[in-house]
């Protein structure tokens, strides 16, 4: 079996790890908002639900820069593409310590987003073309330790020197930093060009957006994508404030659980490479999605402050191999002509998901209690368990037909 359809010009040893240390540079800013939204909303005078302007405006050009990615790419190509989003991601950062008021901050977030997304897509891709599945595991490993250094980060900033704006100061200077590796090295970020392959990729069926649009399962895909990242990043946002604002729980305590929810997540994505093809991917989905139900009851239920933080370590490390093996069996779920089509509006979804869930949990959370934070997670882990169950049915019908 062919492992890969693109040919691999050899990629020196600082062009991948600069890749990995560009994914976790992409996970630290994701890491910092959540320590640092009470500090921001108590600075600038905020309801507790305004976290979801800032997370909407992100998202939003988050989207713009991957739909548009590889229009971006043809024009610039990877390297130039790279440098550009660094750059324009570590200035959306230091320009929150700047902003004069909220509403500049929510603009900027914008700005953050669209370089985001571009560095996202621009290194997705260049790792699919150029390397094996084993580096691509660890450069998803690596946004893990990006997101899970974040609070540590943040944490860190605010016991010493009592300001949030030193962890978003470091990490914008960082991705500026990384930008300017990217312009020095623009020139060896070459597109690899497609070579001759007996399998039938699933890239050579072109059908048509609107016909793959019809299809019920491929709405169903979508859901289960939307519904993912919300879950995946509900605790992230909310888990700090959780803590300390209704729990009682110090801000020190609370900044290390914050960031043991994402240390987990890579421990368990990490793991999840060595283990899939043991017990199957349907196994380790449902294991996985049962596993997180079981660790949002521990938030819920609320029985002592270390069941709560075991509960929010365990949805962590049980989310993680939901994302990249749905994303694997696609074409099992929707067809093989429909799956390409599918699985951009799979990451769109993903996408909305980040933005929409968490805004809403906000929102619940200001007018009846941030109490409220873990029963709503359990309910949309229930429903991707539904949903799941339910595409695995049309699942089967494709694979007899």
């Amino acid at each position: 079996m062919a492992t890969t359809t693109l040919s691999r010009p050899r990629t020196g040893i600082f062009l991948i790890a600069l890749m990995f240390v560009a994914f976790i540079s992409l996970g630290l800013p994701d890491g910092l908002l959540g320590v640092a939204w009470p500090s921001i909303r108590h600075e600038f005078g905020l309801p507790l639900d305004n976290l979801g302007f800032l997370i909407v405006s992100a998202v939003f050009g988050y989207l713009i820069s991957s739909f548009s990615s590889g229009w971006l790419m043809n024009r610039l190509g990877v390297g130039k593409l790279l440098a550009a989003s660094c750059i324009a991601t570590g200035s959306g950062l230091i320009g929150y310590t700047l902003a004069p008021s909220w509403p500049v901050i929510v603009m900027l977030g914008v700005l953050a987003g669209l370089g985001a997304g571009a560095i996202d897509a621009g290194l997705n891709t260049y790792a699919a073309a150029n390397h094996g599945e084993k580096v691509m595991q660890w450069l998803h490993a690596s946004f893990g330790v990006g997101i899970t250094l974040g609070p540590i980060i943040m944490t860190t900033g605010l016991n010493l020197f009592g300001a949030w704006r030193l962890g978003y100061v470091l990490v914008g200077a960082a991705q500026i930093t990384l930008g300017i590796c990217f312009v020095f090295t623009a020139s060896r970020w070459e597109q690899p060009k497609l070579k001759h392959d007996d399998e039938h990729k699933l890239t050579d069926y072109k059908t048509p957006l609107t016909d793959t649009l019809r299809e019920p399962r491929v709405w169903l895909s979508i859901l289960i994508f939307f519904n993912y990242t919300g879950i995946e990043v509900i605790l992230s946002n909310w888990g700090y404030t959780l803590l300390t604002e209704s729990r009682g729980i110090s801000p020190q305590i609370a900044g290390l659980v914050a960031g043991s929810y994402w240390g987990t997540f890579t421990v368990g994505r990490i793991l999840a490479g060595f283990y899939t093809k043991r017990v199957g991917t349907d196994t380790l989905i449902r294991g996985s999605m049962f596993l997180a139900l079981l660790g949002a009851v521990c938030v819920w239920m609320n029985v002592a402050d270390a069941v709560t933080v075991i509960g929010i370590m365990m949805v962590g490390f049980a989310v993680a191999p939901i994302f990249p093996a749905m994303v694997s069996t696609t074409h099992l779920r929707v067809g093989a002509h429909h799956a390409a089509n599918t699985i951009g509006m799979q990451v769109s979804a993903a996408a909305l998901g980040i933005g929409v869930l968490p805004s809403i949990a906000g929102i619940l959370a200001r007018n009846i209690s941030l109490e409220i934070i873990p029963p709503y997670l359990a309910f949309f882990i229930v429903s991707l368990i539904v949903l799941y169950t339910l595409s695995v049915g049309r699942k089967r019908k494709i694979a007899e037909a």
